[in-house]
């Protein structure tokens, strides 16, 4: 059923400048510079069987309390409107369609005895032919959903303090004491539940609106340009002018908005006669929410058409795609009972590996413009699997049936083919022999957790592994490619099917389909959300409750399993609990699973195509999960690959005219093949910090540049190449300063952070004197300075 009502928000805030001092910039710090309040206010409410009423907008310094008031009584009113059961009203077609009726219109089965008609409460209006439990079962939703968004980060903390001055327990899905997935409170029966659109469209607004076609936008074709640090108080508001360009700039992006953006600001202000910026203001609130509203009730139209679903009823894209995955397939997935096998495969998840394993390479080839005939003829090349975990998603995968067998049968299970009926997860001892370790040295087999200074780290090593869990089809490609199992300790086999292989394909088929860029990445989110729900971790849930009373306070306080709390005011603070309990109730052995079938279509590529094709004239520069970028010595890489790409490569993003005369426009978007993510142009130069710290250059001078933790705008507009070629020379550490919002007790500052955002410290692999080459953790070649890994 479509939720009958959502309500779509959004507030603005003026930036009170805060007066400090400037720090040190040779140091690390963080200063806050300004101050957030709330300067108004906008919210659209959307009626699933027509108008409803006209958007919202509210201007005042008390927009946070007047917000929680208005929402309050809408909910009211939508709550009486609930009670307000009306009769069915039924016309002659809707008879013959009752009469006519085999099947429920709720479940789809068959009709018997119990058929009656089903009618909509609130029209009613005949719905159809239904079980007479369906029927009974089918009720309107107990919630009203609040979409924001990005609610969890910005606007959650303008209001919910606000909502401890009336009466009403708080429920909260909370990430941390102040940063909620979702929170809700209980007005007249109905649910008043506040939910983040970020978490279903992962993306700003302004990306979201370019994905639309005309057709689609019922209210605004775009998003308006707002000078948000201008407005740093109510005075602003009785400008009569629009403020000139550059009052349009943002310390946090760290750019101005261009001329055309501001010639389309000046055709607005004239065009909606504003008198005054409250009168723009408020309209680019409610453009920003009718926008919303607009993208996410299309969201929820696509979702409806294909799975039968509304996002509504959910809280974040994972849940919805994997209810959708399972109607979809019809698929029942049997739950661990067994603590020991929980933790087996608890042990076994491990994530993507990523490491540099050479840290510069440099291109030299006739299709450069600086090429040197002089010199080895090498290449530099950067591919990424298409859609790696929808690739794993589509192999066999556990269903039920989990037992325990005896490690003596270890034997059988390695006999087991890919597709067989049973699979297993294995606990063994391994080693890698001595005699692989130069050739596996970019990129080992068996990547393992350990713990390096004090970090758990996910590390391709070289040393023994003790107690390592993995998928059968891990252990039989390892023991193939030359590793030794030592000891099999425990085994669990469990019956297997590729029964997500339906969804991932529908959805591939779907987004093939698709005409539109938003359909396409709606598609492409089901796939990707459902592997995020399998991956689960219950352990790291956590118990903060919102409390309104100093009773309910101490209340919790007394409990045993009380952790600590943060008062925010004096009607709101947050309490922490320690969990008593876990209920593990989610399938975490397909998480596990998918994450190590994974690797074998990268090591498979890597070992069972490019080495093999290459050998030692292949170097491994650094893998980020779906991606391995190398160095190859070869006299034409294209012409290497072009008998191969029907089999392994997409290159439905090279020019048709490559000057390669590759195979161009093949298998796009097909899963497992390998796309080269620089779309055919030449990379020139290669410079690898660490994991996720990288960047490389392309012949025609442009730079894709890497660093995690570093916001965006920094590494485009103050972090050059040539900074990390420097950074690897000198190993001199390079900070930049940064500008973030960031809550303190529900009080959102904007802060400038000065830390290191470039270092050659690279603890994953062992660093050779020439600071360039590696070795992995365990090479024979290494005598001293590994660090320990503690398993």
């Amino acid at each position: 059923m479509r939720v009958p009502f959502a309500i779509y928000a959004d507030f603005e805030c003026f930036t009170e400048k805060l007066d400090t001092c400037q720090p040190d910039s040779s140091h690390s710090y963080t200063k806050a510079y300004q101050l957030q309040r709330p300067s108004g206010f906008c919210y659209h409410i959307k009626y699933a069987h027509g108008d409803y009423k006209d958007p919202v907008v509210y201007c005042g310094e008390d927009a946070a309390k007047k917000f929680v008031q208005c929402i309050e009584e809408e909910v009211r009113a939508i709550a009486k409107l609930y009670k307000e059961k009306k009769p069915m009203e039924m016309t002659d077609d809707d008879k013959a369609n009752f009469e006519a009726s085999t099947h429920c219109h709720i479940c789809g089965d068959a009709l018997g005895g119990d058929k009656v008609r089903d009618h909509d409460h609130l029209t009613g209006k005949y719905r159809g032919a239904a079980h007479n439990q369906c029927n009974l079962d089918f009720q309107l939703p107990k919630h009203v959903p609040i979409f924001f968004h990005n609610l969890s980060g910005y606007d959650a903390h303008i209001f919910v303090k606000e909502l401890g001055f009336s009466e009403g327990k708080i429920n909260v899905i909370p990430n941390t004491d102040e940063k909620y997935i979702s929170f809700s409170k209980q007005v007249d029966n109905l649910e008043m539940r506040f939910v983040d659109s970020c978490r279903f469209l992962l993306s700003s607004l302004d990306n979201l609106a370019k994905n639309l076609t005309p057709d689609q936008f019922k209210t605004v074709k775009a998003r308006e340009f707002f000078p948000y640090e201008y407005m740093d108080g109510p005075a602003k508001l009785e400008e009569t002018y629009l403020p000139p360009k550059e009052a349009f700039y943002s310390t946090l992006s760290g750019e101005d908005i261009s001329d055309e953006d501001y010639t389309h600001a000046q055709k607005v202000w004239e065009a909606f006669e504003c008198k005054t910026l409250r009168d723009y203001h408020d309209l680019y609130l409610e453009t920003d929410v009718l926008l919303l509203s607009d993208i996410f009730e299309n969201f929820r139209d696509i979702c409806q058409t294909h799975y039968g679903l509304d996002p509504a009823n959910y809280y974040t894209s994972p849940g919805l795609s994997y209810d959708a995955a399972l109607k979809t397939t019809g698929q029942r997935l049997e739950l661990l009972s067994d603590p020991d096998m929980l933790m087996m495969f608890e042990q076994a998840t491990r994530g993507g590996v990523a490491m540099i394993s050479h840290r510069y390479g440099k291109a030299n080839n006739p299709y450069m413009s600086t090429y040197d005939a002089s010199q080895p003829t090498k290449y530099l090349t950067y591919l990424d699997a298409n859609n790696l975990y929808g690739w794993a998603m589509s192999q066999p995968l556990p269903t039920g049936d989990f037992e325990w067998v005896e490690p003596e049968e270890i034997g059988e299970i390695l006999e087991y083919p890919d597709d067989h009926e049973y699979g297993a997860m294995i606990e063994c001892d391994l080693e890698y022999p001595q005699d692989l370790h130069d050739a596996h040295n970019d990129y080992p087999l068996a990547p393992q957790n350990v713990e390096i200074d004090k970090v758990r780290k996910l590390v391709p090593h070289l040393g023994k592994r003790e107690k390592y869990t993995l998928h059968y089809r891990n252990l039989k490609m390892y023991l193939e490619m030359g590793m030794k199992l030592t000891k099999c300790r425990r085994i669990i086999r469990f019956k297997q099917s590729p029964w997500l292989k339906h969804y991932v394909d529908l959805n591939t088929a779907l987004r093939a389909k698709a005409k539109t860029d938003s359909e396409k990445d709606f598609f492409k989110l089901m796939n990707n959300s459902v592997f995020g729900k399998t991956m689960e971790n219950i352990r790291k849930h956590v118990d903060v409750r919102l409390v309104t009373t100093e009773k309910q306070a101490l209340k919790l306080v007394a409990k045993p399993n009380f952790d600590r709390r943060v008062v925010f005011t004096e009607n709101l603070a947050a309490v922490h609990m320690k969990k008593t309990k876990l209920k593990f109730n989610k399938p975490i052995y397909l998480g596990a699973c998918i994450l190590d079938i994974s690797k074998l279509l990268m090591y498979d590529f890597h070992y069972g195509f490019v080495r093999k094709m290459y050998g030692d004239k292949a170097r491994l520069l650094f893998t980020d999960t779906d991606s391995l970028a190398y160095e190859i010595q070869t006299d034409d890489f294209y012409k290497d690959i072009s008998p191969h790409v029907e089999a392994k490569f997409d290159t439905s993003n090279y020019p048709i005219e490559h000057p390669s005369t590759i195979p161009t426009g093949k298998n796009k978007k097909v899963l497992g093949m390998f796309k080269d993510e620089c779309g055919g142009k030449i990379m020139t130069d290669f410079v690898g910090l660490r994991a996720k710290l990288y960047a490389f250059k392309m012949d025609d001078g442009q730079a894709t540049k890497k660093a995690k933790g570093v916001t965006k705008s920094v590494i485009k507009r103050s972090i050059a190449f040539d900074d990390y070629k420097r950074c690897l020379e000198t190993q001199q550490e390079i900070r930049r300063p940064m500008s973030i919002l960031r809550s303190h007790l529900h009080q959102i500052y904007a802060e400038e952070i000065n830390k290191i955002a470039l270092s050659a410290k690279d603890d994953k692999r062992h660093i050779l004197p020439d600071g360039i080459s590696t070795l992995a953790h365990g090479h024979y070649r290494i005598t001293h300075g590994a660090p320990h890994l503690n398993k």
